[in-house]
């Protein structure tokens, strides 16, 4: 596997941050994540927790975006409360990220030592779920009628 890194986007890390420092308190919120869509704007969201399995930051992350119509997201980072810092994605939220945005790019890494890679890069010979959806040509697995 080839990583190409890229370049860090520290003003997405710090604005996870900041949301991390001030809306997640206590055990019900303890991750943020930020993404930058092709436009530049910048969309923030918190996790979820919930002893079934609340959603991750990043995927809350993915719903708020489509609510304010940022569609084509560039760059996605996720950050932990209490100074944890920088924190990847859960493998759940990599096959949700490479399916909704196949040339989405992630920051990783802690420190100095961050570094932006491809979602591909993370989830490597993945399953990728729109190349094994159905055609309009081809039978339905479960015809009605």
């Amino acid at each position: 596997m080839t990583t190409q890194s890229h370049h860090v986007d520290h003003e997405l890390v710090q604005a996870a941050a900041d949301v991390a420092r001030t809306r997640c308190q206590g055990d019900n919120h303890t991750m943020a994540a930020a993404a930058r869509d092709h436009d530049g704007q910048i969309v923030t969201a918190v996790n979820v927790y919930h002893f079934t399995g609340g959603p991750c930051a990043e995927l809350v992350l993915l719903g708020t975006a489509a609510a304010r119509g940022a569609y084509e997201l560039d760059t996605i980072v996720a950050v932990g409360d209490r100074d944890r810092g920088v924190v990847p994605p859960c493998g759940r939220c990599r096959q949700v990220l490479i399916d909704y945005f196949p040339r989405l790019k992630v920051i990783v890494g802690a420190g100095d030592r961050l570094r932006t890679v491809s979602i591909t890069d993370l989830l490597p010979e993945s399953y990728i779920w729109a190349d094994h959806q159905l055609d309009g040509d081809e039978p339905a697995l479960f015809p009605t009628g």
